[in-house]
């Protein structure tokens, strides 16, 4: 579809006209607080799809490090002219609680360098910097000493761009060893060789390889430039770690929270739902190994001061899958790890739990506010099995608010049949996803003007409009989807007193191994982009403000008339007024600011604009920025502040007013 004609067909949709509209005066009533704006307004929500964390914020390199994938080579080829049947073992320690039980035998004999190893392929290469230093690590055991290992990287055409060696010790028992090395040049593709010399056995495990930029600089950490993303976002929580990933598509694969904590070696590493979920995207070297964990993601929320907000498994598998359910009589352990998280979190270092976390690292306490009980769950079955985790937690610790599912709708049958029953049992928040075509988003911006004031609070936990349909290929993150989106989040802002989280969903998607979409932000293995629908969400973020002011034309909240939708709230911490509009039809549009109650402090304002002339146009790698924030500023004198607003576009306001 070209431009005029979309732009037609939105006109038409919206009852906007192409002509440039002379409308009635915006005007807000700064004085009069409606609610507060919650410090959770707007945060972020991540699962481990699209090789978000294995392949993507999690910054291990090599890929089935640890040999548990269901093929245990799969990632791992053998390579070399000494390499024979039998060089190679993948061996089972066959202990029934064992979290990782295979390794790799090597039988070298007489072995020479470049003649007997193994070559990783990484998730999808390897993204190599130069001038980085990389840190190798691996697990090990050799009864006599006699192989040296050799480590190189290799760039797309084979050439050598960083090398050493590891003499691993003698050792009866399992020890680990660690070398680091620099990298000469910059690889988006590149595979890690080791190379094999001398004679005898080596056993090794959990074979490793880290850059040195990781976030905060910790040794096996995360993604610095995806992390950053987030924080650059000041969002008020982060939810995690997911997302259908907690439910699995039967239980014996569901997350178990204990199995992502205490050293990573002894972590228990599953198949990743989303593996074979869609025939049109097979991702057969999708697992979890839980390198990223619940304390990671603790840690992560407090570096970039977000409240966490974890969600556990229910005692329900995906409902779209098998829906294998625990029976009543059987769901004390899931109720368990609930309150056993909540110790974890916060309990003192002389609890169990506390204690782990304070020997990972963290004696303090994260200060846990809210968990979840399962997603997007529905049906009598869900019902009955929250109100049996409603009950255990709120009697041992009553000040944690608890996040319940509204299903996978935000109407029909289910979603009706939840609301009622939830907003019964007196739900502290009520999660609410919203996966809809551009045209419901904008249709929706009054959609929370009428929920009860004082009863259960909203959590917008998933939204994001589809340029397609629901799990289409064909779904973009362009100007039309985000642009709706940000319509939409004008009532969500305007209804803070009942809104008090929204998130866009999923966060993060490989380029080259995405199951999913559209998603927030894109990345390869060495670059990063938001999409416009990112720079809508951030935009929210940052201009939260503290309190709900109205914002009238005509007496009513611009909700859609004239292709107008905006919230306004005072950011009494800034001493500013923020006003947030959309203007979402094909023509520019004059209107006047009215500040009443508060007077201006200055005649200065700051303007953000974010807009497309073309509603299909996308961000990418190569183009991050197409569409991205425009900030000005704008002299004014008089009462009236005349704005023209941008076809096709978000205009963030701040105006400092005199306390």
């Amino acid at each position: 579809m070209n431009k005029l004609s979309l732009s037609l067909v939105m006109a038409a949709m919206l009852g906007g006209s192409l002509q440039a509209q002379q409308g009635n005066d915006i005007v807000v009533n700064a004085a009069k607080k409606i609610a507060p704006v919650q410090s959770t307004m707007w945060g972020v929500f991540f699962e481990d799809i699209n090789l978000g964390a294995d392949g993507g914020m999690y910054a291990e390199l090599v890929k089935n490090r640890s040999f548990e994938f269901y093929k245990p080579l799969m990632g791992w080829t053998p390579q070399g002219s000494q390499v024979k049947e039998g060089s190679f073992l993948v061996l089972n320690r066959g202990f029934a609680q064992e979290a990782n039980p295979r390794f790799l035998r090597v039988l070298a004999a007489g072995a020479e360098k470049g003649k007997f190893g193994l070559s990783n392929e990484g998730f999808r290469g390897m993204g190599i910097k130069a001038g980085l230093r990389y840190d190798f690590s691996v697990w090990y055991r050799q009864p006599e000493k006699g192989v040296t290992m050799y480590l190189e990287l290799i760039d797309e055409k084979g050439g050598v761009i960083g090398s050493t060696s590891f003499v691993p010790d003698q050792s009866a028992d399992w020890k680990k060893g660690s070398v680091s090395f620099t990298s000469n040049a910059t690889s988006p593709k590149a595979k890690l060789n080791i190379w094999f010399e001398g004679n005898g056995q080596l056993d090794l495990d959990m074979i490793s390889l880290f850059p040195e930029d990781t976030w905060k600089g910790r040794k096996g950490g995360l993604r610095a430039d995806m992390v950053q993303m987030l924080a650059d976002m000041k969002p008020g929580f982060v939810r995690f770690p997911g997302g259908c990933i907690v439910e699995g598509h039967d239980l014996t694969v569901r997350y178990q929270w204990k199995k992502t904590v205490g050293p990573v070696e002894q972590r228990q590493q599953i198949i990743n739902r989303w593996n074979a979920e869609f025939a049109h995207r097979p991702t057969p070297d999708y697992f979890q190994t839980f390198g990223l964990g619940f304390f990671e993601y603790f840690q992560m929320s407090e570096d970039i001061g977000a409240e966490p907000l974890p969600i556990l498994n229910c005692g329900m598998a995906c409902q779209f899958n098998t829906a294998e359910v625990v029976p009543l009589d059987q769901l004390e352990p899931y109720v368990q790890d609930a309150l056993d998280l909540i110790e974890f979190a916060n309990g003192e270092v002389s609890t169990k739990w506390g204690k782990l976390r304070a020997e990972m690292g963290h004696p303090a306490p994260f200060n846990l506010k809210y968990i979840g009980v399962g997603n997007e769950n529905w049906g009598p079955q869900y019902v009955e099995r929250l109100k049996v985790f409603t009950k255990a937690i709120r009697e041992k610790y009553p000040s944690i608010k608890i996040v319940n599912s509204s299903g996978t709708d935000p109407e029909g049958e289910r979603f009706e049949f939840l609301n009622k029953e939830l907003r019964k049992m007196g739900a502290d928040i009520i999660d609410e996803h919203y996966y809809r075509r551009p045209e419901w988003f904008l249709g929706n911006a009054a959609r929370y003007d009428s929920y009860d004031r004082n009863g259960s609070k909203v959590f917008a936990g998933e939204y994001a409009a589809q340029s397609d349909r629901t799990v289409s290929i064909h779904n973009r993150n362009n100007w039309l989807t985000a642009m709706a989106e940000a319509a939409f989040l004008t009532g969500l802002e305007r209804n803070a007193e009942v809104v008090h989280m929204a998130s866009y969903a999923p966060l993060f998607a490989h380029v080259e191994g995405w199951q999913w979409t559209p998603d927030l932000i894109w990345v390869d293995n060495l670059r990063v982009y938001g999409t416009p629908n990112y720079y809508v969400q951030k935009l929210f973020s940052v201009n939260k403000g503290t309190h709900v002011v109205s914002a009238l034309s005509g007496g009513k909240a611009l909700t859609g008339q004239d292709s107008l939708y905006a919230s306004s709230v005072l950011d009494e911490n800034a001493g500013e007024l923020v006003l947030k509009i959309v203007n979402a039809s094909g023509a520019g549009v004059n209107r006047n600011i009215v500040v009443d109650g508060l007077k201006r402090n200055g005649n200065v304002i700051k303007l953000v604009v974010l807009k497309s002339a073309q509603l299909e146009q996308v961000n990418s790698l190569d183009q991050p920025k197409a569409i991205a924030p425009a900030e000005s500023a704008l002299q004014v004198k008089g009462k009236k502040i005349s704005l023209n607003l941008a076809s096709h576009s978000l205009t963030v306001i701040r105006v400092p007013v005199k306390k």
